[in-house]
């Protein structure tokens, strides 16, 4: 069992946090400051810390020092991310924004772990490194699956990841697009230096440029000082642009002036300064026809698309999902403390019959599912809650298509609804939906959200919301 300490002042996210993990047959110790962690715990017994950023007496990056070699996760609000990634370079493993999403931390958790982990000849408690090795010959590369679609794709990742060159990642959601920009990062001469993941579609429009630019003092109504933007802290090493496609034009022509003249100008300043970043975009979308409607830049989508990496559906990587599956099977079972499992003959046919529209990671949630109501050794297709003859009716996954965008009025209504109703972003969508879905169709739901289908689709297959026999969803 792997042991964690929690260094955080804020009892409640630490009791919360400390739940999460055990609930995850972690071993959890906790403290509320740099100091009393010194004092009450041996720092070089614990796996991994994770430590806020801000605390009573010296800051949480003085864990770094005191745990070295240990990784340190540093937990950060959203308004402090710059500093997050500035811990980062002093030595931080990772960084995680506030308030974080369960699955997100015991993912960063589990492959954290798992990156530290030595692995030993007789060890059973390896977890994530035993699945890892099931798939040794691509370990460089640290994705699962040996198909000759994804063969192919290692070779190109390897030619690629040595040269500054630009690289566009293509993909349907669910596919694993992070993971092949991690592994360009991790084969690349800039591994050592920092790999800033930007998802442009989870950050507000009026406030993307500030993000990835920085800007002065004074540049803006709330500008009290001024920040670095997250390129200009990616420097030295590789900035990833998830969910490119979502990028206002205006950002789009800044970051062009990036790949150009290798320099960024801050919100409010006069000033030029160079930045060294290997850029790593990631979209599901077609860009060369967003480009040709004016949705994206024509000179950025060039610029973008020297090196193009397409990562297939899973429905389209032949014997992968069973050894996908059987690998993720184990690292939950593990997770969960559980005896060791197998699928059965019906359930392995039904994982290649199935087509997976919500590709890896929605095989994922399934296969956690699976093993939550387990209660033997045996995985059925009902555990893993897939319904394959519906699925080979349908569509696996929609076309990529130029969203249109929603009408402000609907943005501005479900904000004040959301804040009206107390509840976060997440549960009213969930509550919405579940409510709506009987007599609404999947057009007006993602118009009254103020969201296009695609990403209504996505929501659903994230939440576990299943589509109603309501009204017709075209």
């Amino acid at each position: 069992m792997h042991h964690i300490l929690i260094v955080e002042d804020e009892p409640i996210i630490r009791s919360a946090l400390r739940r999460l993990l055990e609930r995850n047959n972690y071993q959890v110790k906790e403290a509320g400051s740099v100091q009393e962690a010194q004092e009450q715990h041996d720092i070089s017994s614990f796996d991994l810390i994770i430590s806020d950023l801000r605390l009573p007496g010296a800051p949480g990056t003085e864990m770094i020092k005191l745990a070295e070699p240990r990784p340190v996760l540093i937990m950060t609000s959203y308004a402090s991310l710059r500093s997050a990634v500035d811990s980062m370079r002093l030595g931080a493993i990772d960084y995680i924004a506030k308030p974080f999403d369960h699955d997100e931390m015991l993912q960063t958790v589990a492959r954290i772990i798992a990156d530290h982990q030595q692995p030993t000849a007789d060890s059973t408690d390896a977890g994530l490194d035993d699945a890892e090795q099931i798939n040794s010959d691509n370990s460089d590369i640290g994705i699962i699956g040996s198909s000759a679609a994804m063969q192919a794709l290692y070779s190109k990742i390897r030619k690629v990841a040595p040269t500054d060159s630009n690289v566009l990642i293509q993909g349907e959601s669910g596919t694993g697009k992070e993971l092949v920009a991690r592994a360009l990062h991790n084969l690349s001469n800039r591994a050592k230096a920092p790999m800033i993941s930007v998802n442009c579609a989870a950050i507000p429009e009026t406030l993307i440029e500030s993000e990835l630019f920085g800007h002065e003092k004074g540049a803006f109504t709330g500008a009290v000082s001024a920040r670095t933007g997250l390129v200009e802290a990616a420097h030295g090493g590789t900035l990833f642009l998830d969910e490119i496609g979502e990028l206002p034009l205006e950002a789009q022509a800044r970051l062009l002036r990036v790949l150009q003249e290798g320099e960024i100008r801050r919100v409010g300043s006069v000033q030029s300064q160079k930045v060294d970043v290997r850029l790593v975009a990631a979209t599901h979308r077609d860009l060369k026809g967003l480009s040709k409607t004016g949705g994206f830049r024509e000179d950025l989508y060039y610029r973008l698309h020297v090196i193009a990496l397409h990562i297939p559906a899973l429905r389209d990587r032949e014997k992968d999902v069973l050894e996908i599956a059987e690998i993720l099977l184990e690292r939950q079972r593990i997770r969960m403390n559980k005896e060791p499992m197998s699928f059965t003959e019906s359930a392995k046919q039904a994982l290649q019959k199935y087509t997976w529209p919500g590709n890896v990671r929605e095989l994922e949630n399934s296969l956690e599912r699976a093993v939550i109501l387990c209660e033997g050794h045996q995985v059925t297709t009902e555990l893993m809650g897939i319904d394959v003859d519906l699925a080979a009716q349908t569509e696996p996954v929609e076309a990529p298509e130029v969203a249109a965008p929603a009408a402000p009025e609907a943005e501005v209504e479900v904000e004040s609804e959301v804040a009206a109703s107390g509840l976060s972003l997440e549960d009213y969508f969930q509550h919405f939906v579940l409510e709506h879905q009987e007599h609404m169709t999947e057009t007006d739901l993602a118009r009254k959200l103020g969201i296009s289908r695609k990403c209504l689709w996505e929501r659903r297959q994230r939440f576990g919301i299943p589509r109603s026999k309501g009204p017709s969803t075209s």
